[in-house]
């Protein structure tokens, strides 16, 4: 690092912040390898306390700590006072497609209890550029509690702007002290291929195309002869455990999800029959994962390593029940993978992605295996995304952007109503070209691999203003139809917001 800028600044929502801007000697895409350090502060030596303590307020100094050496301290002392936090601006170009790991030690006294489960002690991320803004966090409990470690991993979206490593207290009272702050490569960008392959790829069945729905976890055998009627050959079969994002399986232990899950697959069986009637391609969609969600929708396999042993072991299971069943045509591992929150001596969902088939491919060595990609399955997400080097893979990703528009009203009942085509994100021009751009990062990623690609879910919420949910759906299946990728509309008699029936 060639030099260190301190800018101390009043943020437009009443909260004050500390921004750190580091300029790195190294500017270009790619100069950091695994294991680097972007950033390491222990608030030691004379240079860290003249620069902390002719720079810093009341609330947040560098002080003395009880083992022996300096910390940063935080605090706020009123729930009508200013959120405090401090900003550490790391080089965003040069990590672009990498994942950090971001660990700090940290102390707390008398922290109050949030109001909301992303306030509180951050130890955060903050990425901004064209696809969003991102805010992956580990939340630290409050309350009172001694050194203790904040450890994670988080991705740099490739078209990440700024990244911002946040420190400090939001929305709460109390303090905090923070040490040893240390941001490290996990991994790198995926590389290119310099030459990609050619011929055919594989697509693990012989229809044209998969053209079906994503459907309800209790539909009966009236409901599937409706969906065959409609010409849908393939359904995305949830195995889903009472809800998304967050399920019983949240709070419940190995032992309770296996029962649940021989549950769902008991369902499943007794439709089997009916479903080779109808000619439906089944894709079994394991939509609840061991160990559910945690209270930021981050995937608790990812933190607990009895959660992971027990998704290989589901994937074992069903791979046993279901290798010789024709009218299966795959098994999508996880819906919409989310691994920010990884612990030490844990997998990545790459590398347990990997694991998972070859335990599969051990049994079964037939049916296609679906991989998303984490986070959240997005095109983006699908676009940085390394495959596995393992053949007989489909990739999928899940189309829902803009958000603001397909998810209109379905969390804020008070947001004005958007239209498609039309304006949405300040003055872009949402339309068919705009959806195509979106997706062109896929049909990229697709050329670079020479893989076949399955649209796992899509859809616009019904309430859109006038006909705009029939023209964006309208669209996108155009689109995928022109790219040849195979699609499951989200969703046939699940929730009626996403109804095309009502």
């Amino acid at each position: 690092m060639k030099a260190l800028l301190l800018v101390y600044c009043v943020m437009k929502i009443h909260c004050f912040g500390l921004l750190l801007s580091f300029l790195a000697t190294c500017s270009v895409v790619g100069a950091f390898e695994k294991g680097d350090v972007v950033v390491q502060h222990d608030f030691e030596g004379i240079t860290a306390s003249e620069m902390w303590n002719t720079e810093l307020g009341p609330l947040v100094q560098l002080v003395a700590n009880d083992k022996g050496g300096q910390a940063l301290r935080i605090e706020r002392k009123l729930d009508t006072a200013p959120s405090t936090m401090v900003r550490i601006e790391l080089p965003a170009q040069s990590l672009r497609g990498s994942k950090i790991r971001i660990k700090a030690t940290v102390k707390a006294e008398n922290i109050s209890a949030p109001p909301s489960s992303w306030n509180g002690i951050k130890v955060m991320l903050n990425t901004q550029g064209p696809s969003g803004n991102n805010w992956p966090q580990q939340n630290l409990p409050q309350g009172t509690f001694y050194w203790r470690a904040a450890n994670y991993v988080a991705s740099i979206p490739n078209d990440a702007e700024r990244a911002l490593i946040i420190l400090g207290l939001e929305a709460v009272t109390g303090t905090v002290w923070f040490d040893d702050v240390i941001i490290t490569i996990e991994s790198k960008a995926r590389p290119r291929p310099p030459t990609p392959p050619t011929g055919p790829y594989y697509k693990g069945h012989n229809s044209s195309r998969l053209r079906g729905a994503m459907i309800g976890a209790n539909l009966k055998e009236k409901d599937f002869r409706d969906l065959a009627a409609w010409k849908a050959n393939h359904v995305r079969w949830q195995l889903i455990w009472n809800g998304f994002p967050h399920s019983p399986a949240d709070d419940a232990d190995v032992a309770a999800y296996d029962a649940w899950l021989e549950s769902a697959l008991i369902h499943l069986d007794s439709m089997l029959p009916l479903c080779r009637q109808l000619g439906l391609h089944i894709l079994l969609d394991l939509h609840t994962p061991p160990g559910g969600r945690n209270p930021e929708k981050q995937c608790r396999m990812f933190q607990e390593k009895r959660f992971q042993d027990a998704f290989l072991m589901a994937w074992e299971k069903m791979a046993r029940r279901y290798k010789d069943e024709s009218i299966i045509w795959g098994y999508d591992l996880v819906n919409e993978p989310v691994d920010d929150n990884l612990m030490d001596g844990l997998m990545d969902w790459r590398d347990l992605a990997i694991v998972a088939t070859q335990r599969i491919r051990a049994i079964d060595p037939d049916h296609a295996i679906i991989i998303e990609a984490a986070p959240w399955g997005g095109p983006n997400a699908l676009a940085d995304f390394e495959p596995l080097p393992i053949d007989k893979i489909v990739y999928s990703f899940h189309m829902y952007e803009p958000g603001e528009f397909t998810h209109q009203n379905v969390y804020d009942d008070d947001a004005s109503p958007i239209a498609y085509p039309g304006k949405i994100r300040g003055d872009v021009w949402w339309d068919k070209e705009q959806l195509r751009r979106v997706m062109q990062p896929v049909l990229e990623w697709q050329r670079d691999y020479n893989v076949h690609i399955y649209v796992g879910e899509f859809s616009a919420i019904r309430w859109a203003p006038g006909d705009s949910a029939h023209a964006y759906l309208r669209d996108l299946i155009d689109l995928f139809e022109e790219n040849e990728w195979d699609w499951a509309y989200h969703a046939f008699r699940e929730w009626p917001g996403w109804s095309v029936e009502h």
